[in-house]
């Protein structure tokens, strides 16, 4: 990223299918990295979209050597970060919305992004301290949804920011006033926003405090609570839009 001169800013793209989506979403191609083999084979289709691109190519051993790990998807593409969208853009028309609080690792944001898009979320909202979802392994594990699915950043006063939108927002989080994810009253919200706290400490206690609900989702055998990805592809199954 380049905060001053940010349409410098370039991502990583990594495999073809996620390069494919992001060429579909409008992103602007650099240059390519790929196997020599790949010319020929299942990416010359990719190639035969951006005919200027400059492409860039070695033997496995080579890109291994240059990279410092194995192209086990055989290609690369740096590409220009697309125009940011603001919060009032991607929320617009939506009714259910996933904001990530401080989540830091690419992983679990990428994660959930594919969630987000395949469990019928509308909108991806980021705290000024989550990770960049353009993050190489963020990109790679979304499987190319982060260009499928319209996400934006908040502000540092996010709650009041989306309060003044009309939207409510449900904290999950283990308290005593939580209410279980299957609550009727959630269900019933037109617009409704899912908040997803840090892998460690989850949301702080003004966060919590500051939403309209908190939510739980009911556990079994002793256990506490689920991994955040794997707790945000539950609540949003269960609060989907019927």
């Amino acid at each position: 990223r380049n905060k001053r001169t940010p349409a410098e800013g370039i991502f990583i793209a990594e495999s073809h299918k996620v390069i494919g989506h992001a060429l579909d979403a409008g992103c602007e191609p650099v240059s390519f990295l790929m196997e020599r083999r790949q010319i020929e084979g299942v990416s010359g289709a990719l190639l035969s979209r951006c005919p200027d691109t400059p492409v860039y190519t070695a033997d496995r051993e080579t890109l291994a050597k240059l990279t410092g790990y194995e192209l086990t998807r055989g290609c690369l593409c740096a590409m220009r970060r697309p125009a940011p969208k603001t919060v009032e853009e991607v929320t617009r028309s939506a009714r259910r919305i996933a904001v990530l609080d401080g989540i830091a690792d690419a992983a679990n944001v990428g994660a959930i992004l594919r969630s987000a898009a395949a469990l019928h979320m509308d909108a991806i909202l980021l705290s000024p301290t989550c990770c960049d979802p353009l993050h190489r392994r963020a990109v790679r594990v979304s499987m190319g949804t982060v260009f499928q699915i319209p996400w934006a950043r908040l502000d540092k006063n996010w709650p009041d920011q989306l309060r003044s939108l009309g939207i409510k927002t449900a904290a999950l989080a283990l308290t005593d006033r939580s209410v279980s994810v299957d609550d009727p009253a959630l269900a019933a919200e037109p617009r409704l926003a899912l908040v997803l706290g840090s892998e460690g400490d989850g949301l702080s206690d003004a966060v919590i405090a500051s939403c309209d609900y908190t939510v739980k989702i009911p556990m079994s055998h002793g256990v506490d609570s689920l991994n955040v990805a794997a707790a945000a592809a539950v609540a949003f199954w269960e609060l989907r839009m019927r």
